[in-house]
């Protein structure tokens, strides 16, 4: 089944997994508006599908809903520091609205919900322009092409792998705890690091180049794990360099199909099939 989230849809189930929204910058800042329907009328569509169906409702949330903060780690209890009508709010305020409705849904009408507030997150099958941080620094450094860093490089990310986030998912969705829980990779980076990381893993002769930062860019991004250890016995299995190895991997075998790819520069960009 192909569906709109935006649209009303009837059908019988027990779990909703609520994933819908685009996650790289470029992409949902191509279509602002769409973003923001998606979060807001997607998930009251949900919603009032969870509530007719008496589904437990798990939310996809994100780490940006702590913007470029002020507590470092962060941890569930912070509040953030968005900026309200920047080139990222889209995805940021729709995000944290989304949450807002699940628990207005769950207080007023008992809904079972959940949400997960996903940190960066990599892995095969990503698409090679997604536009972000691994993504590119991969795709680029395979073609022995400059490896692009818009800011100095100091800012920070944490990367966790595609296979301990879906254990995640699940663990909290089947768990007993309704409270938001952070998914992510304590691991830290300053992504100028990273970027020679990538470098020396796919033996590149890539140049690593500065360009302007981009606005309302995070300067640090890492995530507070104790609660999703201690509620829903979870925490990252994989190892970063073994993540990149197999996505190094990947990423190879698109390229020798593919020829030659040209990553996604920062500015608002459709995203590609």
């Amino acid at each position: 089944m192909v569906h709109d989230v935006t649209e009303p849809l009837t059908i019988e189930v027990d779990q909703i997994y609520h994933l819908a929204c685009p996650a790289s910058p470029p992409h949902y800042q191509f279509n602002p508006v769409k973003t923001i329907k998606t979060s807001t009328m997607g998930t009251l569509n949900m919603l009032g599908l969870a509530k007719r169906v008496r589904a437990r409702m798990l939310l996809t949330s994100t780490s940006e809903i702590y913007g470029d903060p002020e507590q470092h780690p962060q941890k569930e209890t912070y509040w953030g520091n968005v900026n309200t009508i920047g080139p990222r709010s889209c995805y940021d305020e729709g995000k944290r609205v989304a949450e807002t409705m699940m628990y207005s849904y769950h207080n007023q009408n008992n809904v079972t919900v959940r949400v997960a507030r996903i940190f960066n997150t990599f892995g095969p099958r990503m698409h090679p322009n997604d536009g972000r941080v691994v993504s590119n620094f991969i795709i680029q450094a395979l073609q022995d092409k400059d490896i692009t860093i818009y800011g100095d490089g100091e800012q920070t990310r944490s990367f966790q792998y595609v296979s301990d986030l879906v254990d995640g998912l699940h663990a909290l969705m089947n768990g007993n705890y309704d409270q938001p829980v952070n998914l992510g990779n304590p691991e830290e980076f300053h992504v100028k690091d990273f970027a020679s990381h990538i470098k020396a893993l796919t033996k590149s002769d890539s140049v690593i180049s500065f360009k302007d930062a981009t606005k309302d860019d995070p300067s640090q991004r890492r995530p507070d794990i104790s609660r999703a250890k201690r509620e829903i016995g979870w925490e990252p299995k994989v190892h970063v360099d073994e993540g990149l190895r197999k996505t190094i991997d990947y990423f190879q075998s698109v390229l020798d199909e593919a020829g030659e790819i040209i990553p996604t520069g920062p500015g608002a960009s459709r995203p590609q099939a």
